[in-house]
């Protein structure tokens, strides 16, 4: 076994790298789900690659840092795909917060991709060293993964429990802590042997061409570190418009609820509207014989109108109880109906709100 150290200043940069990624890759999907599907997808791949782009060069910072008796190079080719993996792993957990549902079980889907991503990279990575070998066993594998995942878990869940300043700061210092944390844990429990083996899938990357790769990568991660923290400072919390599951309070509607017609937005009384549906990320209004596609997620409905009196009667609906004509209890859920709206007939009430839909209508 060789004996090894790290160099101190290195481990201070790579921390200070997975933060600033972390920062920008989260800050830059604020408000993302409220974009159209292209616009959305674009910011979700730039933030992936931001993202995953700092998780391996946290992870190459750290290693160059690594201090060794003997001289050592990596494969290109390993090295590549360790970096594309970090990436695509990112961005499947962003697609999911984005483009599904935000659901607990989402965020904690996505934070364990997020968990196993850092993982693979950090392997994957580490494959690639040449005339060194890592040597580590599957509990030591194990132990890394736990930490990786438990942190990423709890980085999404910060970052995205309530889309405002303070969670995406808490979000970025969960981040580095998962990818610093998983690095210096899955480090400790390596050890590290001499190989007289040479050969590896692509051509050889010397530690200073590889310290070329990660001072450029680093130097653009500064750069939109720069640039959205500019804009992070300049605004205002109290203006910033949470997309996530838990959107902020909001006591009056001075428009009414918007919904879109041949091009054009209108607005809808509220008093008007029967129940609404959510429909993907977004809702759709039923008035009478009408159908209308809302912008608003079922959640940010549910929270705008519940000074109307709307109230939640399934994951999938609200009501307004004014509109409800007549109600039938089950043996633990129930159906409220509609006999004045011709679009919806009835709607379902789950177990866990039948209270509050029967104590609202009286019953």
């Amino acid at each position: 076994m060789l004996d090894y150290s790290h160099n101190a200043w290195l481990v201070a940069a790579s921390l200070a790298v997975a933060l600033m990624a972390g920062f920008t890759g989260l800050y830059l999907t604020h408000g993302a789900s409220k974009l159209d599907d292209q616009r959305r997808k674009f910011v979700v791949a730039l933030s992936a690659i931001i993202l995953g782009g700092g998780i391996w060069s946290m992870h190459f910072v750290a290693m160059l840092g690594l201090q060794l008796p003997i001289l050592f190079y990596y494969d290109a080719l390993i090295t590549l795909i360790s970096a594309l993996v970090a990436i695509l792993m990112v961005g499947l957990a962003l697609l999911l917060l984005h483009f599904r549902p935000r659901t607990m079980q989402t965020v904690v889907g996505a934070g364990v991709i997020v968990g196993l991503g850092i993982v693979v990279m950090h392997y994957v990575g580490m494959a690639g060293m040449k005339l060194c070998r890592p040597v580590y066993t599957a509990w030591d594998v194990a132990i890394s993964t736990l930490a990786s995942v438990v942190l990423s878990v709890l980085a999404i869940w910060v970052a995205y429990d309530n889309r405002t300043q303070r969670n995406i700061l808490l979000g970025t210092a969960c981040f580095g802590l998962a990818v610093f944390t998983m690095h210096f844990v899955a480090a400790g429990l390596t050890d590290f042997v001499a190989s007289d083996s040479a050969g590896g899938a692509g051509p050889a990357l010397n530690n200073q061409v590889l310290a070329m790769g990660v001072t450029v990568a680093v130097f653009l991660i500064c750069g939109a570190f720069l640039l959205t923290g500019i804009t992070f400072i300049g605004s205002d919390a109290s203006d910033t418009r949470p997309d996530a599951f838990e959107p902020e309070p909001t006591t009056a509607l001075r428009a009414g609820v918007p919904f879109e017609r041949e091009g054009q937005t209108f607005f809808a009384e509220p008093a008007r509207i029967a129940a609404i549906r959510a429909e993907g990320h977004y809702t759709v209004l039923y008035m009478g014989v009408e159908k209308l596609f809302c912008p608003w997620s079922i959640t940010e409905a549910e929270t705008r109108l519940s000074p109307d009196g709307f109230l939640r009667a399934h994951r999938s609906y609200l009501v307004n109880p004014k509109h409800v004509s007549s109600f039938e209890r089950h043996k633990d859920n129930g159906t409220c109906f509609f006999d004045g709206v011709d679009a919806l007939k009835k709607v379902p009430v789950s177990r866990s709100r039948l209270t509050d839909i029967r104590s609202a209508l009286g019953l």
